[in-house]
């Protein structure tokens, strides 16, 4: 199983970038899909969460508006593209796979059973 998060950078306040994670190794069109994050000296957060489908989405509070996840399950990619970016942005972003696109409501604070390596995106003027 593999999943290779890239896209990252430096962007100045208000930037986009787009992180991208290709997965392989495993029945990609059957697990959600999500994104997380971590910035120095603060625990891993949710940020995004795509069902199998793609049909449905989940955004944590503070990116809704901003941030969008899709998926091309052809290619077997997951995308998060991220608007109007700020410095409290800034952090390693990690991709994420599941069977389940929640469990008893909870979307991201469960075991997920995949993790790839993390991008780091780094907000600042």
């Amino acid at each position: 199983v593999q999943l290779q998060a890239s896209g990252g950078g430096l962007v100045q306040p208000g930037g986009s970038l787009r992180l991208s994670c290709s997965a392989s190794g495993f029945a990609f069109d059957f697990y959600a899909m999500g994104w997380f994050r971590q910035a120095p000296g603060k625990e891993r957060e949710g940020v995004a969460l795509v069902s199998a489908s793609g049909g449905s989405t989940y955004y944590e509070a503070s990116v809704k508006g901003r941030f969008t996840i899709s998926r091309d399950n052809a290619k077997q990619i997951v995308y998060l593209q991220m608007n109007n970016l700020r410095p409290e942005d800034s952090a390693v972003y990690y991709c994420a796979a599941d069977r389940w696109y929640t469990s008893d409501g909870v979307y991201f604070d469960r075991p997920y059973e995949y993790w790839g390596q993390g991008t780091l995106v780094t907000v600042s003027s």
